[in-house]
């Protein structure tokens, strides 16, 4: 069983964040970057299912040269071997560039599963795992919080709204976009670093991949919201008072029909 798992390097939770002067992205100079946390569960799950029923787990990873740092960490907790596709302005991709560019390179290794995090801690769209699926031509199903593997099927257990859960199954080959709390991620071992520095790692260019770049949706800046506020005494009798504080949430703050 060949099973890919798509993974990004985000700046890291801790790491001091600033825009960048073209307010088109972060500073990336001098802070952390780490594996994303979603993605995390999707690896650990990828791999207790290789130990269960053997196979190859292989990494999709999608950013800049730093990003082989997050593809040695899989590689050291269990991962078979990567694939990194190379682009030093990936942040600028909106969700269905980037799930073109991974399902480029996923395509021809033909895989049985492919599992993503839920969202990315960045960007937070949760859309490249349903895009990815529609590119492979693969059925899909996103909030996965179990999956067994029984007769060639995948049994899955969904988590929805309010509580509830569902059960559905679904055939292979597969995308899965796996929820945070599914499991408990590994950490690398010793052995595990030592053995990932012999496992391969292959990296291709994004340009090279013939691909399209019209953008979909445009990011026009980000910026922090500025914080204001104003106090406004209201006077007069109680019931004067009371039908301007009424006029107010009505008209001005809209809390009220």
């Amino acid at each position: 069983m060949k099973i890919g798992v798509c993974i990004k390097q985000v700046p890291a939770r801790d790491a001091p964040l600033a825009i960048a002067p073209d307010s088109a992205w972060i500073r990336e100079a001098d802070i952390g970057f780490e594996m994303n946390e979603p993605d995390g569960y999707a690896l650990e799950e990828a791999l207790r299912l290789k130990e269960k029923h053997g196979g190859e787990v292989v990494i999709i990873s999608l950013g800049p040269e730093r990003a082989k740092q997050t593809i040695k960490e899989a590689l050291a907790k269990g991962a078979d071997r990567a694939i990194h596709v190379v682009d030093p302005l990936f942040h600028r991709l909106d969700p269905l560039a980037s799930a073109r560019s991974l399902a480029a390179v996923l395509r021809p290794e033909a895989p049985d599963l492919v599992l993503t995090g839920l969202q990315s801690d960045d960007h937070g769209f949760g859309q490249t795992g349903v895009l990815l699926a529609e590119l492979l031509g693969m059925p899909h199903a996103t909030i996965i919080i179990e999956i067994e593997l029984l007769d060639g099927k995948l049994k899955l257990k969904r988590e929805l709204e309010a509580g509830w859960f569902q059960r559905i199954e679904a055939p292979l080959p597969a995308v899965l976009s796996i929820q945070s709390g599914i499991n408990k991620p590994r950490y690398a071992t010793l052995k595990g670093i030592m053995a990932a520095k012999k496992k391969e790692i292959q990296s291709v260019d994004r340009s090279s991949l013939g691909l399209a770049d019209e953008p979909t949706q445009k990011l026009e800046r980000i910026y922090v919201p500025q914080k204001t506020k104003q106090t406004e005494f209201l006077t007069g009798s109680p019931k004067e008072v009371a039908e301007k504080l009424l006029e107010k949430l009505r008209h001005e703050a809209r809390v009220l029909p």
